[in-house]
């Protein structure tokens, strides 16, 4: 629940709700990441007195002006595997007087790795154990590259964690062993695998599974109007049906089981 407008109780309690009537339980009580705030203040002080954080004041627009000249000018700009151009960084060589400036001003900023001298200080090449499969079926031990997502965000002004940051150090905190979750964060492990090293957290095993998919091939969202477990319920949808509906998802063509993070 990092972002505080959007996560709401009645959101949580809908999903508490909707997992107890799939017959869905679990150990413990939920961590609620604004309970943890200063965890994730403490991993970010680490990371910064290591020389790997920058504040970044680029906005999505500059961003993509800048990037669009670069290209415009024949340059090939790197992006990452969910297709965005990698952030151009014109921050990282800033002075101390310079972040002092952009952090005071006001404005929003974010908190950036500076990708290049944290793969340099993890050192080696990192890997992990995935048990379930990547996009093209890759399973087993895996390189990861996180250099191939530019410098990614770890913090914002507003917030002082983003979700990176977090699962590493909710997965730590909790002594998670396996992490399951849908094939549409499979690239983000490389990231997750960078920020363990570097805080000396343990690594877990990874099982990314395949997604439902609606019929026009994209996994269900709100964002398209896919009907949510309560909207199964309203309908007079019982427990059972909507588990032989994931059950049979790949034998129709669609694929999936579903699982949540940690």
């Amino acid at each position: 629940d990092i972002d505080r407008a959007r996560c709401t109780p009645a959101f949580e309690r809908q999903i508490t709700e909707d997992l107890r009537w799939l017959g869905i339980a679990w150990d413990g009580p939920v961590r609620r990441q604004s309970e943890h705030f200063d965890s994730y203040r403490s991993a970010l002080r680490r990371l910064d007195a290591m020389g790997l954080v920058y504040p970044a004041s680029m906005s999505r627009r500059r961003i993509r002006e800048h990037v669009d000249a670069a290209e415009a000018r024949g340059e090939v700009w790197p992006r990452d595997p969910d297709g965005q151009p990698h952030y151009p960084g014109l921050e990282r060589d800033f002075s101390k007087a310079e972040r002092d400036v952009l952090t005071h001003s006001g404005h929003p900023y974010t908190l950036r790795l500076d990708m290049g001298k944290a793969v340099a200080a993890a050192g080696g090449d990192l890997t992990w154990r995935e048990t379930g499969s990547g996009p093209d079926g890759a399973r087993g031990v895996l390189k990861a590259d996180p250099a191939g997502w530019g410098d990614v965000i770890l913090a914002r002004s507003d917030t002082p964690t983003s979700y990176h940051l977090s699962v590493v150090a909710d997965d730590a905190a909790q002594k998670i062993t396996d992490v399951v979750r849908g094939q549409d964060l499979f690239h983000a492990t490389a990231v997750h695998r960078l920020l363990q090293q570097l805080l000396e957290l343990p690594e877990p095993r990874y099982h990314h599974h395949e997604l439902l998919l609606g019929p026009d091939g994209k996994k269900l969202s709100k964002t398209h109007r896919d009907r949510s477990i309560r909207a199964m319920r309203d309908a007079g949808l019982s427990r059972r049906d909507v588990l032989d509906a994931i059950e049979d998802a790949p034998r129709s063509g669609r694929v999936g089981t579903v699982s949540v993070h940690s």
